[in-house]
């Protein structure tokens, strides 16, 4: 061995690079790849019906979902992360008294975590209450009023039923009526989650 030649098995292997190294362990840590997930666009649904649109703390976003749930004639579903109106709650228990079917999904973590949750009132009302578990988080904020009739509504946006969202955080609140096909899209999508949930007595149990 000749001086300064490096010595014998010290030689890198040609075509690898540190950064092309790193690059695949990035890969590998960023899990499946896009095309796991469909590339084709969702379904579009033709413009019919009314929008009303809110923006708390500028409007008063609960008194248009009390309107709304006070104006229910067959059904309510409920999809939440955090329920925490005492209001909302009252109102929906009403709802029930009066021969609505109501109906709820909220995310198990903030139930359990959350002091001032009103899903167990709900629960304990009557009113069937399932909690999620699939997901990190379910971070759905719905409400589908009387979803299989013509008429119905979906409130959906940022906006969490709790009063911080009422008083003091920038919300959105998006009502649509009149748009049977975007009512049935969210009343299947609720569907769907409420078959991957747990009654809320077993959820409370589980792992």
């Amino acid at each position: 061995m000749t001086a300064g030649s490096p010595a014998e098995g010290s030689a890198k292997p040609r075509g690898v690079s540190r950064t092309g190294v790193a690059l695949a362990a990035v890969l590998l840590l960023l899990g499946p790849p896009a095309a796991a997930f469909d590339p084709r666009p969702g379904p579009s649904h033709a413009a019919q019906g009314t929008v009303e649109v809110l923006f708390s703390p500028h409007d008063d976003a609960e008194a248009a979902l009390l309107r709304a749930l006070r104006g229910a004639r067959h059904s309510v579903h409920v999809q939440a992360f955090l329920f925490t109106s005492r209001t909302l709650a009252a109102a929906l228990i009403e709802a029930r008294a009066r021969g609505v079917q109501v109906a709820v999904l909220a995310d198990r973590e903030q139930t359990m975590r959350g002091e001032n949750s009103q899903i167990p009132l709900l629960a304990g009302a009557g009113i069937p209450v399932a909690l999620e578990v699939r997901y990190a988080a379910a971070h759905n904020k719905i409400m589908l009023i009387d979803a299989e009739q013509a008429g119905g509504a979906v409130i959906t946006g940022s906006y969490n039923f709790t009063y911080s969202a009422r008083m003091r955080n920038a919300e959105n609140v998006v009502i649509l009526r009149g748009n049977p096909p975007v009512l049935r899209a969210y009343l299947d999508n609720w569907k769907r989650h409420r078959a991957e949930a747990l009654p809320y007595t077993e959820a409370l149990s589980a792992d």
